[in-house]
């Protein structure tokens, strides 16, 4: 038996051909939401109007009515991540109307109403980040320690910080370019607002289970998008164009179509949590990323020949303490984290070490890894001397057929997701002694092999055999008793066949045992029985069955010649009636008792009630002709109403038998 290698995931290959479906749904997204986009967009220019107009908020409203619609079928604080989101949406929705609409109207773009408006906008963008912020929040959930919190508020801080240093550097460029001080402002917060929420949307993605990623990944492409666009109007002075429709419309399209198909996507509905408190390599280095930026920001900035304000350097210098700060978090969740673990393995060690079963580890090639102390006390084993061993070497070869198949089962199983991934197996186990165990064992797969939980079942399947000899057998004599008898008898003729020789049942009575159990006792009674028992047993073949029917009356089963050769059933009659009339020694006395016997041959058709029964009703014949003789079961007459018996005409000495 060769075990391969399972670590409760499916296969390569069906892993390697799930993440190629995930790509390709989402790039068909993608697909799908640039190409409506660009539909949408040309048909508003083949009609003349003004993609940046009509298009750009039309697709902020299909994506506020989708992320409304889906709210409508969740609950709790799904429902309440949904709305929030979709408010967000419809800020960002509002913004662009105000932004592109209002002041198109005003005459003026220098006045005070024209300020107004841009101030309205730049609210819009304040309100529709703090809604979106406050909805990923939501679907983080609120599980992890202090230290957890406290890094997530500084990895928070971290990346505000870090985009409001950009986009003040960005700002006072502008501002020296003598442009337009509240339309840049407003045009870096978008561009702020969308690298902030794409952070929190990476974050929460690299955090959730691999099954609900897909509605976040694709929300995570859409804002992506839809920030190339907001960068796109920053640092471009002319549109850029290709054909008839606006690159940057286009992209802002594109990612709201995006954003709205994501909560219909697998994860959308779900509660999500982030409380892992283990950090992947990428989270570790993703850290560094901020002052990099914060770094990258002020380099530019003095290269440029701009000097150095109070602001930067403040927002810089807490970007760096935080980093600093958060460093330290984590190195000491990190020990807490492993304090936790080295107790939790300390409890299960000592779980392990004083439970009575014992456990075991198979890697490759059934090779025993581990296997619990208690193998000293079931097996007589030390542990190390078991190390290395391969465990069919332990097996009984006749379980290892079986084993082997409930382990492929195991397997297909996992491979399938369609069943609990343990089995129940017995099986004989060899102990130190030589002797065989009974063992019954949980078997799972472990992702070095096979983890194995056994128990010695010994004496419960001796007790159960007892159960089953009890249930069968006669507890005085240990024969057979009338349940054994009658299958024996049903097998006896299910399996003859045209050319083999019918069975034949005796049935026999002791005369006379009534007297011995009265004058003697029952004790020497029940020695009588027992007596009568081993005669019976050493008069017939070994393939023959004796059983006790009950009280002092027994039966035998008699296979093979004895049925088709009358003579040869005479004979075996005979001898078992010679082997019960000789003296019994009993309690210092002897006592003598004879027999009645009834014979009957199976014949084509019978059932194995109406054999025994035809045996039965030749002993009483038997009895009622004298007693102590043989009487063989004819077949009943025609006109009349019981069965015709053999006549007698010898008489049986106790040492003599005569056959009628």
């Amino acid at each position: 038996m060769v075990l391969e290698r399972a670590d409760g995931g499916g296969s390569p290959q069906a892993e390697l051909r799930s993440r190629w479906l995930y790509v390709a749904g989402v790039g068909q997204a993608v697909c799908i939401g640039s190409a409506v986009a660009a539909g949408v967009g040309g048909r508003f220019a083949q009609l003349g109007l003004p993609v940046a107009d009509v298009g750009v908020p039309a697709a902020h409203g299909v994506a506020v009515l989708s992320i409304l619609a889906r709210a409508r079928s969740a609950t709790g604080r799904v429902r309440l991540r949904l709305l929030l989101l979709g408010l967000s949406t419809g800020a960002a929705g509002m913004h662009e109307l105000v932004l592109r609409q209002l002041t198109a109207l005003l005459r003026s773009p220098t006045g005070m109403l024209y300020s107004a408006v841009e101030l309205l906008a730049v609210a819009g963008i304040a309100v529709a980040l703090c809604l979106g912020v406050a909805g990923l929040v939501v679907a983080a959930g609120d599980g992890g320690t202090r230290l957890t919190w406290l890094r997530r508020l500084l990895d928070g801080w971290m990346i505000a910080g870090s985009l409001f240093t950009l986009g003040w550097v960005l700002l006072l460029h502008r501002a020296d370019l003598g442009g337009d001080i509240l339309a840049t402002l407003s045009d870096l917060g978008r561009v702020v607002a969308d690298i902030l929420v794409l952070g929190l949307l990476l974050v929460l993605r690299f955090a959730m289970p691999r099954g609900q990623r897909a509605s976040v990944t694709v929300a995570a492409f859409g804002l992506a998008v839809f920030a190339i666009s907001d960068m796109l109007r920053v640092f471009s002075a002319e549109p850029v164009v290709s054909t008839t429709i606006p690159v940057t419309e286009t992209c802002s399209m594109t990612g709201m179509f995006l954003i709205a198909a994501a909560p219909w996507l697998p994860g959308g509905d779900s509660v999500l949590g982030v409380d892992r408190r283990e950090l992947p390599v990428a989270a570790v280095v993703a850290a560094f990323l901020p002052v990099v930026v914060c770094a990258v920001a002020v380099v530019v900035h003095t290269l440029s020949g701009y000097r150095l304000d109070v602001v930067m350097l403040v927002v810089g210098g807490t970007v760096l303490c935080a980093l600093s700060v958060r460093q330290g978090v984590v190195h000491a969740d990190s020990l807490c984290l492993t304090r936790e673990v080295a107790t939790r393995e300390d409890h299960f060690r000592t779980l392990v070490q004083g439970s009575s079963d014992v456990i075991a580890i198979a890697g490759e090639d059934c090779v025993l890894l581990y296997i619990s102390p208690a193998v000293r006390q079931v097996f007589g084993y030390r542990p190390e001397d078991l190390l290395g061993t391969r465990l069919p070497l332990l097996i009984h070869p006749d379980d290892l057929p079986p084993l082997k198949q409930t382990i492929g089962k195991l397997r297909e199983e996992d491979e399938l997701r369609s069943h609990s991934l343990s089995r129940r197996v017995s099986c004989r186990m060899r102990s130190a002694d030589g002797q065989w165990r009974h063992i019954e064992s949980m078997i799972s797969l472990h992702h070095d092999g096979l983890i194995a939980n056994s128990r010695d079942v010994s004496e419960r399947v001796a007790l159960q055999a007892q159960l089953e000899h009890l249930a069968f057998h006669d507890a005085l004599t240990g024969l057979p008793n009338r349940a054994l008898f009658a299958d024996r008898i049903k097998h006896a003729l299910a399996k003859r066949s045209a050319d083999s020789a019918p069975p034949a049942v005796l049935f026999l009575d002791l005369d006379g045992f009534k007297q011995v159990n009265d004058s003697a006792g029952h004790a020497a009674g029940d020695e009588l029985l027992i007596q009568a028992g081993q005669r019976l047993q050493a008069a017939v073949r070994a393939e023959d069955t004796v059983a006790r029917l009950g009280g002092d009356e027994f039966g035998a089963l008699l296979e093979g010649e004895a049925g088709a050769c009358e003579s040869r059933t005479r004979e075996v009659a005979e001898r078992l009636l010679f082997a019960l009339t000789q003296p019994y020694r009993l309690a210092g006395t002897e006592a003598v008792v004879a027999a009645s016997i009834g014979l009957a041959v199976a014949t084509p058709g019978i059932t194995p009630d109406e054999l025994m029964r035809n045996a039965d009703l030749a002993m009483y014949g038997a009895k009622a002709a004298g007693k102590r003789r043989i009487q063989m079961y004819q077949p009943q007459t025609h006109g009349s109403q019981r069965p015709s018996w053999a006549a007698s005409d010898r008489v049986i000495s106790m040492n003599k038998v005569v056959m009628e």
